[in-house]
């Protein structure tokens, strides 16, 4: 069983616990994570440091999430004997191999990254630009280095991140000769980014478009009523827009009747379907789902001091093999030793 698992590619994925995981998170990587441990070598970062980039100043907020992060993960299934969650800021040796991957990228080829652009944007940042925000793909590549990781599961528009680690890791393997670092892989889910229920681009914790996983029967009722439809649907009997219409993409993403759903589509886009009836429907799909989660998430949260334990765990066993690495590139750069 052990050389099994030796032999499995190793997989880092992870969150910045600045809130409760929400269904946006289930569908384009939680769900996968579940299935992908059984199969790979995982390891769940939960990335308080990186959190840090853009929530300094709420520092209570990032610790106080890293508990309720790691509390949706054990309800949504991660196995702690299956999968080693980590705390981020519990390993100074990813701090020191993004501190010398700094040396190995341009501050221009950063402000070039797609992603950070679109998120630097987004914040409204301006000339008051965290660095560490900007340094962000950095310190990932350093997560996923310190690691080892064949593959990273991300969502299409993180795809420039990994890229930029790659250009890190033959720069750092260039310098060192050898293929001392592995390339790693972007691992996209088949459902994108769902938008939030009011329609957004992107359902987000901190303006409450999102469904968390802890939601409650009447939050998910109020939320699925709330959802986004199309505008020119007045009446059941009218033609209606399939297309940008939140609730058939959160069926497209959970619903395991793709037959039905597309009925339901030619149905609605014909007329003679009310959106309440969609509505109905959606609401059904996702309290079945919801339910098992909450449930077993009340029940790890009733001995928060064994999640605590599982944590403290992870992050040992991570700590070996982060410093292991650590040790690895630092040889191979060559840098002073005392022993």
């Amino acid at each position: 069983m052990s050389e099994n698992l030796e032999t499995r590619p190793v997989i880092l994925t992870g969150d910045r616990p600045t809130g409760p995981l929400h269904l946006g998170h289930y569908a384009g990587s939680l769900k996968n994570r579940v299935a992908l441990q059984h199969t790979h070598k995982q390891y769940l970062l939960l990335a308080d440091c990186q959190a840090l980039t853009d929530n300094a100043g709420d520092p209570e907020k990032v610790r106080r999430n890293v508990l309720e992060v790691a509390l949706d993960y054990l309800a949504a299934g991660i196995d702690p004997e299956a999968t080693t969650i980590a705390v981020q800021s519990a390993l100074p040796a990813l701090a020191e191999l993004g501190q010398l991957y700094l040396n190995f990228v341009s501050v221009a080829r950063l402000e070039r990254n797609p992603t950070i652009k679109a998120e630097i944007r987004q914040r409204g940042f301006g000339r008051e630009l965290p660095a560490g925000f900007l340094c962000y793909p950095v310190a990932q590549a350093a997560d996923i280095t310190g690691f080892k990781a064949n593959v990273v599961p991300v969502g299409e528009d993180q795809i420039p991140m990994i890229e930029q680690t790659v250009e890190i890791v033959r720069r750092v393997n260039r310098q060192s000769g050898r293929a001392l670092l592995p390339e790693p892989e972007a691992l996209v889910p088949p459902v994108g980014r769902l938008p939030g229920i009011d329609g957004a681009a992107k359902m987000s914790k901190s303006t409450g478009n999102a469904i968390p996983l802890s939601a409650s029967q009447e939050d998910i009722r109020q939320a699925v009523r709330r959802m986004y439809t199309d505008p020119g649907h007045l009446r059941a009997s009218d033609p209606g827009k399939v297309e940008g219409n939140v609730v058939f993409t959160y069926l497209d993403a959970f619903s395991d009747d793709a037959e039905g759903v597309a009925e339901l589509k030619v149905r609605y886009r014909r007329g003679g379907l009310g959106d309440m009836k969609v509505k109905g429907h959606l609401e059904e799909i996702l309290q079945r789902l919801v339910w098992p989660i909450r449930q077993r998430r009340a029940e790890f949260a009733k001995d928060p001091g064994e999640v605590v334990s599982i944590l403290r765990a992870g992050t040992e066993k991570a700590r070996e093999i982060t410093e292991a690495t650590m040790e690895e590139v630092r040889s191979a750069l060559g840098l002073f030793r005392w022993a």
